[in-house]
């Protein structure tokens, strides 16, 4: 899968693509990450890519042009299926299940606004969706974009050692995970639970899938019966 980050400002996510899993899964070739700088596509001569707002108020507006410029260029390098996704927060919530969506497609095109957001018009030409990540404002979808592409290359195959390292995680049946332990045994005074100790396998799938539901219930009831609706 190929994953698009538009910005203004590539250098900050960098540094996230190039470690951990998703590091090691993009040297690999399993997916590819790439950072476009949206000022590359400006025909400002001092590279402006923002303006004030029609109407008056706060702050600045990306400007249609080198937006817009910027998107219809990498979608031309894109071979497949693809979908262009503004990270903002008036979208809709991002979530596993979104998650599982997004990746069939062949490129994801991440579209990060910055200052008071972006021109109404690039939405309505350009995108495909708007995606937020919760309830309150960041200063910018960089941050927003990284979460995407975490989340999402995690499900495609390679990425992790085996699909078991995400189809038993959290959320990803609608419950929580179950509680884990490593050594040692005892840890100041605390035991880890003896079935997980007595080589019974299906002793031991019974209790994790008893302890998810409690686990949810107790922690996040809003996630009961979420799954099938």
């Amino acid at each position: 899968m190929n994953f698009e980050v538009l910005t203004l400002f590539p250098h900050s996510l960098e540094p996230i693509f190039e470690s951990s899993i998703i590091g090691r899964a993009a040297e690999k070739g399993v997916i590819s990450i790439k950072c476009t700088d949206i000022r590359d596509y400006t025909k400002d001569k001092h590279r402006r890519v923002d303006d004030s707002p029609y109407g008056g108020g706060y702050g600045m507006v990306m400007m249609c042009q080198p937006v817009v410029d910027c998107i219809r260029a990498v979608k031309a390098r894109c071979e497949g299926t693809t979908r262009v996704v503004y990270m903002s927060p008036q979208g809709s919530l991002f979530n596993q299940k979104k998650a599982e969506e997004l990746k069939e497609y062949d490129n994801l095109i991440l579209l990060c606004g910055h200052y008071e957001g972006i021109d109404e018009r690039i939405i309505e030409l350009e995108v495909d969706e708007e995606l937020s990540v919760g309830n309150y404002v960041l200063t910018g979808g960089e941050l927003p974009a990284a979460i995407v592409v975490d989340c999402v290359s995690r499900l495609i195959d390679g990425v992790l050692p085996a699909p078991e390292c995400y189809s038993e995680e959290s959320l990803q049946n609608g419950l929580l995970e179950h509680p884990q332990y490593t050594r040692p045994r005892v840890f100041e005074g605390l035991a880890v639970p003896e079935v997980l100790l007595n080589g019974d396998h299906a002793k031991q799938m019974a209790w994790k899938q008893e302890q998810s539901v409690l686990r949810t219930e107790k922690k996040r009831p809003d996630l009961i019966g979420a799954k099938e609706e």
